[in-house]
């Protein structure tokens, strides 16, 4: 995918930077050792083969001029960090790092060296058909029950993984979804709402927050393209990069209960832990305020990225049917302002 957040870099660079992280005797020779991912939307990532013919995975954060969503900046020390946790404290398969550089000497970003992972992206095999239904359901069941594993990291606070944290769950959420509200305010986009309706949605229904007592590590980002899947199993999930202090419920996975064009939550859910129909009342309204949320972010980024119309399009059809699940009509003055 293109975004102007992605940091390319030169086969020069990109040589110095092997160097760094594996010494003078791995460079490669040449200018066609490194293959982009194209994919991703935020950071640049590079397949990369060094002279001695091992691959391996170099991850670029977003030039430092580049103006980002206020949850976006540093998030590549986020992933690091995450990263670490899932290595140690779970038996979920991560890629190895195996050099992390923070000093922004070499390029303006931070950027890490990672294990190479010779398996076929989950959701892009998927989407091509190449693996079966029953293949489909079982890792997206397997992707579930990973997901849950990591919520089983508890931690110290609430909120973005690093810190400063919060001592409730809704103080941190609204930080959050605020944080977004005020990045779209900045840049002007049209959410065919006015964001104070969104305030507005949130203090109304922000009670069932308060039933998350415990800080849990929260991938936020689960979804089959952050895995990687061989003969049938999923072998490493990727892109940590998002990952909180929350409540399980926010997971990726279970997007779907909410907005059917996320596809059928039932397998993830399954392996998750959970049946769908019997969730409370209560954890309905907070699910539905984790999908707003996501929706918001994917309008609000539009204005970052500036992504195609029909991201934007997309984006805004999805935050009127949350709107409208939590019983909201827009005005008649903000529809005759859309277009």
């Amino acid at each position: 995918m293109e975004s102007i957040t992605k940091n390319p870099q030169p086969p020069a660079t990109l040589r110095a930077m092997i160097e760094r992280a594996y010494g003078a005797d791995l460079v490669p020779e040449g200018d066609d050792f490194a293959e982009e991912l194209t994919h991703g939307w935020f950071n640049v990532a590079y397949i990369v083969r060094l002279r001695d013919g091992r691959r391996t995975v170099l991850k670029i954060a977003p030039p430092a001029g580049v103006e980002v969503l206020t949850r976006e900046v540093d998030m590549m020390r986020t992933e690091i960090a995450a990263m670490e946790l899932v290595r140690e404290r779970t038996a979920v398969p991560v890629p190895r790092i195996d050099h992390a550089d923070l000093s922004r000497d070499l390029v303006d970003a931070d950027w890490f060296f990672m294990e190479y992972v010779d398996a076929d992206n989950f959701g892009l095999a998927a989407e091509a058909g190449r693996l079966e239904p029953d293949v489909i359901a079982a890792a997206e069941r397997e992707l579930g029950a990973m997901n849950r594993e990591l919520n089983g990291i508890v931690g110290e606070f609430f909120g973005p993984l690093p810190g400063p944290g919060s001592a409730t769950w809704r103080e941190a959420f609204t930080i959050m979804i605020e944080d977004t509200l005020r990045d779209g305010e900045k840049v002007g986009i049209d959410l065919g709402w006015t964001f104070d309706d969104i305030r507005s949605v949130l203090a109304e229904h922000a009670d069932a927050l308060d039933e998350v007592t415990e800080p849990r590590f929260v991938e936020l980002d689960l979804w089959t393209k952050n895995s990687m899947i061989r003969d049938g199993r999923i072998v490493a999930i990727l892109d940590h990069e998002r990952a909180v202090w929350g409540d399980p419920l926010m997971e990726a996975g279970l997007t779907g209960i909410d907005l059917p064009d996320f596809g059928d939550p039932t397998p993830f859910a399954t392996g998750f832990g959970i049946e769908v129909a019997e969730l409370t009342e209560s954890e309905r309204t907070r699910r539905r305020l984790y999908t707003l949320y996501l929706v918001v972010i994917m309008t609000v980024e539009t204005g970052f990225r500036k992504s195609d119309a029909w991201v934007y399009a997309w984006s805004r059809s999805l935050l009127d049917a949350l709107m409208e699940q939590f019983g909201r009509t827009r005005p008649e003055s903000v529809e005759a302002t859309i277009g």
